[in-house]
């Protein structure tokens, strides 16, 4: 085995520098626990960036992968194969909305999509090319592509890449007076949000703010464009975060925790736009291969269980609480925001821009956590995740935020 100082030198010196890992090496993991090459034990309330949704090296996704990749590995898409035939069907029947599927391998290639068709739908009306605009929010995260880091609206993800293509519009999340603004001149096409921000801030939509952004869609000829990457698949509660809204999108787009752990992202577009886009409109050579899609599978089953469903409200509980005890005695946060198993806790003005700082505290006590943004820590673990896991690593915090506080 390779000593920990000789694979983070292979770091420095060969990856592209766009990262800033921990340093560790991390080798193993089972349900909500991590190894690190040296045999540190972590509790993880990461996730993989909310991906691993049912843990590392889950049983029944990894008999998936293993019965899939005996069989099958590639075909492209010049010829069909049966998971993702039976993955594209399974979808369609749990979104309760889409019609059709664009099967890819990550969220920035699903938003991209979703995009593209935004595009193709508003050409199909005769609309021009300056009459296609797409209204995203300040605060959004969309992808790094550039397409989706233009719809991005957040400059700090935009610096240096310009010029960007044109034909977006941003406005402040949860402002449906100034969305209303920002579509009076009659040009926007879709509207793109995310239910619970997660890069910016974890922040969830206010209640009836989505309602009230279908409801100027309709008014206005626009699609309704949910990324779902992050708050999907059982992450806030539902299977779909949008179903608490009690809306219907046009388009829906997935990733993260749709393949466990393994690359997969989807667009679902519905009956509005499922038909515009004819053949050789848009393509991918790897998306909706045979190893992701018999993975998906398994993890949507799991994922759309009842059972899933309650450990998300009771672990939400549990992180609450916990935080809030921690709070009592250390008066570190202003608020814990989010839904489900996806929240932030808030640092208040004393300990602002130090979310990095107790994130290394954190790793060094054996708890791996997220923030989003300079102000705010993100928790965001297994939806799977146990009691005495979830205990454990509030224990874990509170000696991290000692050390802070210290």
């Amino acid at each position: 085995m390779s000593q920990t100082s000789d694979l983070l030198a292979l770091g420095r010196d060969y990856y592209l520098p766009v990262y800033k890992p921990r340093e560790t090496i991390l080798a193993r993991g089972q349900g909500s626990r991590v190894w690190d090459q040296d045999g540190r034990e972590y509790i993880d309330f990461a996730a993989g960036i909310a991906v691993c949704g049912l843990g590392h090296c889950n049983p029944e996704l990894t008999a998936a992968l293993v019965e899939q990749a005996g069989k099958l590995w590639h075909t492209s898409n010049v010829f069909y194969s049966e998971p993702p035939l039976l993955l594209a069907k399974e979808l369609v029947e749990a979104s309760k909305f889409a019609t059709r599927v664009f099967l890819c391998n990550s969220g920035a290639e699903a938003n991209e999509a979703a995009i593209k068709l935004t595009r193709k739908w508003a050409a199909s009306k005769g609309r021009a090319a300056d009459r296609r605009v797409i209204v995203t929010f300040k605060g959004s995260f969309h992808g790094r592509t550039m397409g989706a880091v233009t719809a991005t609206a957040q400059p700090k993800y935009q610096e240096g890449y310009e010029p960007l293509p044109g034909g977006f519009r941003y406005v402040d999340f949860n402002d449906l007076a100034q969305l209303e603004n920002a579509m009076a001149s009659g040009d926007v096409a879709s509207v793109m949000l995310e239910p619970v921000q997660g890069e910016g801030g974890v922040t969830p939509a206010a209640p009836g703010f989505l309602q009230g952004v279908r409801a100027l869609c309709d008014r206005h000829d626009a699609l309704l464009i949910l990324d779902e990457i992050q708050a999907g698949m059982g992450r806030t509660g539902t299977l779909f975060a949008h179903w608490q809204d009690e809306v219907t999108p046009d388009i829906v787009t997935l990733a993260k925790a749709l393949g466990g752990g393994f690359p997969i992202g989807a667009m679902l577009a519905g009956p509005k736009v499922a038909e515009i886009m004819g053949y050789g409109a848009h393509g991918t050579t790897f998306g909706g291969n045979p190893l992701a899609a018999a993975v998906a599978r398994v993890a949507l089953k799991t994922l759309a269980s009842d059972g899933i469903a309650a450990n998300v409200r009771k672990q939400e509980q549990a992180l609450r609480d916990g935080i809030a005890a921690i709070n009592a005695e250390l008066d570190l946060f202003s608020e814990v925001r989010g839904r489900g198993l996806m929240l932030g806790a808030v640092l208040k003005p004393a300990y602002a821009g130090r979310a990095g700082e107790v994130l290394d505290h954190a790793a060094a006590n054996g708890l791996l956590l997220l923030q989003a943004g300079p102000d705010v820590l993100r928790f965001v673990p297994a939806l799977n995740i146990g009691d005495g896991d979830v205990a454990e690593g509030l224990k874990r915090l509170r000696t991290a935020l000692a050390k802070l506080v210290a």
